[in-house]
């Protein structure tokens, strides 16, 4: 009988030789797949797949304030995402005297919340030229103390981007998942799990279009100095802020040398030694297309 650990490791395995083109739908087909199987850990291995698997993240409009937000699973209750920017779940979510209340945070944590959101709103119009969305989302992690009023037990959360290009040829996500460990009165620890969903397609040369993932991990322990800041929520969101610049960097320069070098060496090596001269120009006006389309994100 397969195990639950070998089931898990096969619908990831399978995702990962998948068309990360259609990672929403190959996902959700997945699933449904393991429901239909109906053994008794079917539901847990479809919410273990789901929180595993990043997929592209879909853009809702706050119907309190008006503002746009972007919503994944930490953020959801059933088929209801909560807003940063006013606190509330759209769709209402109806409360059922049986059922669980919808996942708030603290309030201290929503102060926190508030401010970052307005911080991490001005690192995208710096660092996105002005477009793009961005939403954060914060979370108590000691389940103990629904009503904490420090920040002493840690938190985590989520900073999240999205930027498509005016034609829609280019689609960038960025999504930091973040876990704050307190050391000491006076440093944190700050663990970082960054991906980022690239979709690039040449809307002249349709034939050509890239797409796919890149995760990686960033630890570090920082002072929470207050030298630079009013608080210690302000020394938490100027490291975090700092984290999550240096991790965007690296990310866009590894995609530069897994995507772009990659195929620029595919071009001028492989296709240019069996392909006439206009087939390699051809291939170099794709090339430099899609590095636009990067540039442009």
């Amino acid at each position: 009988m397969t195990s639950y650990d070998d089931k898990l490791d096969a619908s990831l395995d399978l995702m990962r030789r998948l068309d990360p083109k259609n990672i929403t739908k190959n996902l959700n087909d997945i699933c449904t797949l393991i429901q239909n199987d109906g053994s008794e850990t079917s539901e847990e291995l479809t919410q273990d797949l789901l929180s595993s698997v990043d997929v592209p993240l879909r853009t809702q409009k706050c119907d309190e304030t008006g503002k746009e937000y972007l919503c994944c699973d930490y953020n959801r209750d059933g088929d209801s995402y909560r807003s940063p920017w006013s606190n509330k779940y759209f769709p209402v979510v109806p409360q059922d005297s049986d059922e669980l209340p919808p996942p708030f945070p603290s309030n201290i944590l929503r102060e926190l919340e508030v401010k970052a959101n307005d911080s991490f709103d001005i690192y995208r119009d710096l660092y996105y030229e002005g477009a793009g969305t961005s939403s954060v989302y914060f979370w108590d992690t000691n389940e103990e103390d629904d009503e904490q009023d420090t920040l002493d037990n840690g938190f985590a959360g989520v900073v999240l981007f999205k930027k498509e290009t005016e034609d829609g040829s280019g689609k960038w996500d960025s999504i930091h998942v973040i876990e704050v460990i307190p050391e000491a009165s006076s440093s944190a620890t700050y663990k970082v799990t960054s991906s980022v969903i690239l979709d690039l397609q040449n809307k002249k040369l349709s034939s050509l279009s890239l797409a796919g993932s890149l995760t990686r991990q960033l630890e570090s322990t920082q002072s929470l100095s207050l030298d630079s800041a009013l608080n210690v929520e302000t020394a938490h969101l100027i490291n975090l802020g700092t984290l999550i610049e240096k991790s965007e960097y690296n990310l866009r320069n590894l995609l530069q040398d897994v995507y772009f070098d990659k195929l620029r060496d595919i071009v001028m090596k492989d296709l240019r030694s069996v392909g006439d001269l206009s087939g390699k120009e051809s291939d170099d006006k794709r090339q430099s297309e899609l590095v636009k389309g990067l540039q442009s994100l």
